[in-house]
């Protein structure tokens, strides 16, 4: 009504939030329209309003005939996690780091990323104790990474290491490492080498040397395995003290190395009598009978010996050799100055001998004859040696490769 006009001075204030909500409004709910808001009404009130009902339990019968036989579907509340959640924050290191062994090498570099701590764990020198990186492309950076982990086993043999900066002066802990075949500068393989001082297997089958690695191999006093077969570039004083140090060596192949006479005269006259295993083969113009003696004097507790194409060596040799009343291998495969009919006598010569290779001195056809001779005896079952290797050649026999460094596998291992 006009007459009931109230001056705009004399109307209550209202803020925008109740402007907003006492303006009348369609509803959805329900299908009906709501009512005019002329009145006060609190935010709640106004919520609770328009808030669509809670669903109703649904009642079911089991059938028209059982009506009275009804029960309630609904939906079961869920139940609350009552376990605590722990970060990784929160875990001990020694928990992380059981966690961690678990884990293969390329994750292992991966997670070394994620944060500062698990960079240290990852690299904690509990979980590096033996590698093998065989197969990878380059090597430099990942051996210069696990070198400094405290690693105790390496396996890297036919890698590509372009260089190596090992930082510090640190001693390396270093006990077994194979790195046989592979194509590494002889001033990287110093400095590794001259931080070596635990060593027991040493394999470095291939690979060119020098005088100052040689002398640093007599600072490994506890040397019990040595391969270095193939190898060249040291000379014969140096070899005459490395072998006078490591007076613990057991297995020692020098087969096949750049040796002139000199060199020989240093192995023979310089061997410890510890040694049970050796490889002295491929010196046809330098091994000749007066070493033999000089050899079997020294060493008699040698069990396998492999004289293999030392074609100075006669059959004279055969009674020479006889001494070593432990002997169970022989080969003088390619030894062309021993005939047939002087090794017809080897198995009485050597009554323990249960391995005789004679590569190239007897014919397929000769064999069933001699085999006659020595029933106890196994001729040419193996012709490749096997002294001192990480890896014996025998089990490349049918192209598949065994990845143990003498007789064990490392933890962690690069690839498949």
């Amino acid at each position: 009504m006009p007459g009931d006009s109230v001056p705009l001075q004399d109307r209550p204030c209202l803020s925008l939030q109740d402007s907003m909500l006492t303006q009348p409004r369609k509803s959805k709910s329900r299908g009906i329209l709501s009512e005019g808001l002329d009145t006060e009404c609190t935010p709640t009130d106004f919520i609770l309003q328009f808030t669509p009902p809670r669903k109703q339990q649904r009642l079911f019968s089991k059938g028209k005939e059982n009506d009275s036989n009804q029960f309630v579907l609904s939906r079961r509340s869920r139940r609350k996690d009552s376990s605590p959640n722990i970060s990784w924050d929160q875990l001990p290191d020694e928990v992380v780091l059981r966690i961690f062994f678990c884990l293969p090498l390329q994750d292992l570099v991966r997670i070394s990323v994620v944060c500062k701590r698990w960079q240290r764990l990852a690299f904690d020198e509990s979980l590096w104790h033996s590698v093998d990186l065989e197969g990878m492309t380059h090597t430099a950076l990942a051996l210069q990474q696990v070198l400094r982990t405290g690693i105790r086993r390496l396996r890297c043999p036919r890698s590509f290491v372009e260089e190596l900066h090992l930082t510090g002066r640190g001693s390396l802990q270093v006990v077994q490492m194979d790195l046989s075949s592979s194509i590494i500068p002889t001033l990287a393989l110093e400095d590794i080498i001259c931080r070596c001082r635990l060593l027991e297997c040493l394999s470095l089958e291939g690979l060119q040397l020098s005088d100052t690695i040689i002398s640093c191999l007599a600072k490994n006093t506890r040397l019990q395995e040595l391969n270095l077969s193939g190898c060249s570039a040291f000379s014969a004083p140096v070899l005459t003290r490395m072998l006078k140090s490591c007076s613990r060596i057991q297995q020692l192949n020098l087969s096949w190395c750049t040796f002139d006479n000199n060199h020989i005269k240093s192995v023979v006259d310089n061997l410890s009598s510890s040694v049970t295993h050796l490889n002295l083969s491929g010196y046809r113009e330098s091994l000749t009978l007066n070493d033999v003696k000089v050899l079997v004097e020294k060493c008699r507790q040698i069990k396998t010996l492999d004289l293999s194409d030392s074609t100075l060596l006669t059959a004279d040799c055969l009674p020479v050799l006889s001494q070593l009343k432990h002997l169970l291998h022989l080969s003088l495969s390619r030894c062309y100055h021993i005939h047939l009919a002087a090794l017809t006598d080897v198995g009485i010569m050597f009554p323990v001998l249960s391995q005789l290779d004679v590569f190239g001195l007897v014919q397929d056809s000769q064999l069933p004859s001699l085999k006659r001779e020595m029933p106890h005896v196994s001729i040419n079952s193996r012709p490749f040696s096997s002294i001192a290797r990480p890896t014996p050649a025998s089990r490349f026999v049918g192209f598949t490769s065994d990845r143990t460094m003498w007789n064990k596998k490392c933890r962690l291992r690069f690839g498949l």
